[in-house]
């Protein structure tokens, strides 16, 4: 059989890492991570119905230093998953596909998630009167 030189695709080297790139792996990873804060979710849930002393048991787990660590990034999970979800419905309305609205709309995805888990936070502590 004959060799045929078909044309070569461009390979990874050859791509520059954006922001738009880094943007929709990341919501791909974030509907991983909530996934994984919905067991979370119905652990919490089977927790309170069961009874008391075992929701004290999983509260106090969700209180850990560790705890609070997984919930963090479950709701900075949420954030972004919700900020890509916004930018999505945009695209799919024809929107956002110039370079600079694309990259710009990435990077706001960020600064939307991060804010909005950090003010989140803050509430959540004020309202527990530890701030």
């Amino acid at each position: 059989m004959a060799q045929v030189k078909r044309p070569l695709s461009p390979h990874l080297q050859v791509y520059r890492w954006g922001w738009h790139m880094a943007a929709s792996i990341i919501n791909r990873a974030t509907g991983v991570a909530l996934a994984f804060g919905s067991i979370l979710l119905t652990w919490w849930l089977v927790a309170m119905a069961t009874g008391h002393d075992y929701f004290d048991q999983v509260q106090g787990y969700a209180g850990s230093i560790i705890g609070r660590l997984v919930l963090f990034g479950i709701t900075f999970a949420l954030m972004q998953h919700l900020a890509g979800g916004i930018r999505h419905l945009f695209m799919d309305a024809g929107k956002l596909y110039e370079l600079k609205a694309n990259t710009s709309s990435a990077r706001l995805t960020f600064v939307f998630s991060i804010v909005m888990t950090i003010v989140i936070w803050v509430a959540a502590y004020k309202v527990m009167g530890v701030m």
